[in-house]
């Protein structure tokens, strides 16, 4: 059985039945051929002495495999990975346990839900049960997410065992100041300074920085304009659009570290963002998206910094840290959510939320 498979054709019952289910022939004049056009709504059925094909022709089989293809195309690569790294956890366990995996009966998956408890973060566990209820979809074998074995097991183990979720901290101006101070002039400070500029002022997620292209960046009155050809939120590939200004101060403009690194980089065409050798060498190949986080920890080293109580520095800090900003310096929910293409209030202002629960606690104002 192939692993995450595609629909099955329709099948040669299910095909001639969608013919016997036509109510009548449709009344052609004399002067009719077979290719005149039908009324609308009319079927046209095969004439006398045709036959109804009931296996694709090579036209059809192309299509067919045109359409597989692209259905292969509708989850991203790294969505994919996750998943088949997912379900290989599961069959491992159930190897282990004497259990079959597939089709998968609810007790057991409640039971593989439940030995993730101690080890596993709520998140995780959702998404290993995503994974089995695709594997089972992609296959056409019979799936009930809901049934009480699994769903009560999964409640279980959240309201028991669940561990909060470890939010990213919010890179403000002044860390973000003193991260790029540590960038020198070499071609890896210039890299690193134009991606934490960059990733900065556009609300960047960190796949979105990494997928960059030097076609991508456009030159613009007054600043730049990347595109963003896909995104989280945007899977259908619709693109966007976002406007970089110059910055007021040399030094956190990012349009100057811009052009600072493609003056080293010297590329016309590819990756925005390469990666670079020990002895200094910028390669073709870009970035992997954990890139990201490693450059934004060792810039942390390199300035000294701690981050204090349960936050962490994450590639989101830079996305985070602008929308945090922005909404300190008054600017509207519309505006930053057009930016970062937000596309629900809740999860934007939430960050917002978090970032003010000091400074802006009730507790702050009876005078304790």
């Amino acid at each position: 059985m192939e692993l995450f498979g595609l629909p099955k054709p329709p099948s040669r019952a299910s095909l001639l039945s969608m013919t016997d289910s036509v109510p009548s022939e449709p009344r052609l004049d004399d002067s009719s051929t077979d290719c005149a056009p039908a009324l609308y709504g009319a079927v046209l059925v095969p004439a006398a002495g045709g036959t109804v094909a009931t296996t694709p022709n090579a036209a059809g089989q192309a299509a067919l495999a045109t359409a597989r293809a692209l259905a292969r195309n509708a989850a991203a690569p790294a969505t994919l990975r996750a998943y088949k790294a997912d379900w290989a956890h599961y069959a491992a366990w159930c190897a282990r346990g004497g259990f079959t995996p597939v089709p998968a009966d609810p007790e057991t998956v409640g039971a593989y839900l439940g030995s993730l408890k101690d080890s596993h973060a709520p998140g995780t566990i959702r998404r290993r049960l995503s994974a089995i209820g695709k594997m089972h979809r992609f296959n056409d074998l019979p799936w009930n997410p809901s049934h009480r074995a699994i769903q009560e097991t999964l409640q279980g183990v959240l309201r028991m065992h669940g561990r909060p979720v470890q939010k990213a901290a919010a890179l403000s101006l002044d860390l973000l100041r003193r991260l790029v101070a540590t960038c020198d002039r070499s071609a890896r400070g210039r890299r690193d300074r134009a991606l934490l500029l960059i990733g900065f002022a556009g609300a960047l997620r960190r796949s979105e920085l990494v997928a960059l292209r030097v076609e991508d960046v456009a030159e613009a009155a007054g600043g730049l304009r990347l595109r963003i050809p896909r995104s989280k939120t945007d899977q259908a590939g619709q693109g966007a659009e976002l406007g970089l200004p110059r910055g007021r101060h040399a030094e956190t403009c990012p349009v100057q570290a811009f052009h600072d690194w493609q003056a080293v980089a010297r590329r016309k065409a590819g990756p925005l963002f390469r990666r670079i050798s020990t002895g200094g060498q910028i390669g073709d190949t870009g970035l992997h998206p954990d890139a990201v986080r490693r450059i934004l920890a060792y810039r942390v080293r390199l300035a000294g910094l701690t981050l204090e109580g349960f936050d962490r520095m994450s590639a989101h800090a830079l996305r985070v840290g602008f929308i945090t900003e922005a909404y300190a310096k008054g600017v509207r929910d519309e505006d930053i959510m057009r930016h970062t293409r937000h596309r629900d209030l809740r999860t934007m202002r939430g960050y917002v939320q978090r970032a003010g629960l000091v400074d802006e606690s009730p507790a702050g104002m009876i005078d304790l």
